[in-house]
């Protein structure tokens, strides 16, 4: 599953923060420099949308043009994890930001939804698969959000959404390794491809999913399905979405 003599299984990585969300520690161009460093082709800028404590203000989203197509010679892409929010299942940031942007995860915290029981947390995630903007849903193994993965699975297949496999959730304790199988278990099942993230807060860590490596690894899990495991098919996906871009 490793890649040649870089010995990662991602070559993007699709969920990290900067300082402009006030629990990280390290600027876009430290995050930039570290996956350079580290081999790398891509990292997304996906600080966390406004309706959480530490959020930047809207106008870091609105303004993401303004950094270079690449740094370090690594590509950025300009996103977000938006908060899915209780009032209707929908995001935190509205849909002429999201619009702009390349890269969306939608992510529950307990910040901006609470938790609630399996029924609830199943709708939402059905009815979000509809949302045009999203691309991926973030950390969805977290265990105190549980829902019907397999309803769940065929939906985010029918819509072309993605799921995250979180390296930092895991680590942390919040998603269960059990809870990653099944999930896991179920993308095999209906080849859904997943997206394998570090969710970085600090730009060593960035790019480095041992522990998620070694779980897919145990489950032969197939390396075609790991979404970001290959640049070419992430920037088609981008282009796809919104049009040339630079890329």
């Amino acid at each position: 599953m490793f890649f040649g003599d870089t010995m990662l299984m991602i070559q993007a990585d699709l969920h990290t923060h900067t300082v402009a969300s006030t629990h990280a520690y390290s600027t876009v161009s430290e995050n930039a420099a570290y996956a350079a460093e580290i081999g790398l082709k891509a990292v997304a800028v996906t600080d966390h949308g406004c309706g959480s404590p530490d959020s930047p203000h809207i106008w870091h989203f609105d303004n993401l043009s303004v950094l270079p197509r690449k740094i370090k010679g690594v590509y950025v892409l300009r996103g977000i994890e938006a908060n899915i929010v209780d009032d209707d299942y929908g995001l935190d940031v509205g849909e002429k930001v999201l619009g702009k942007l390349e890269w969306v995860i939608a992510s529950l915290h307990s910040q901006t939804f609470s938790p609630a029981d399996k029924k609830k947390n199943t709708e939402m995630y059905l009815k979000l698969c509809e949302n045009k903007d999203i691309d991926v849903f973030g950390h969805p193994t977290t265990a105190k959000f549980p829902f019907d993965m397999e309803k769940c699975v065929k939906k985010c297949k029918e819509y072309g959404k993605f799921v995250e496999i979180n390296e930092s959730s895991i680590i942390h304790g919040k998603s269960p390794v059990n809870i990653c199988v099944e999930l896991l278990g179920l993308c095999k099942k209906y080849n859904l491809p997943v997206v394998v993230n570090t969710d970085s807060h600090f730009c060593e860590l960035i790019g480095h999913t041992d522990t998620v490596t070694k779980m897919l690894e145990d489950l032969d899990f197939p390396k075609d399905l790991v979404f970001n495991s290959d640049w070419d098919r992430v920037r088609e996906h981008i282009i796809n979405k919104h049009g040339t871009i630079g890329l």
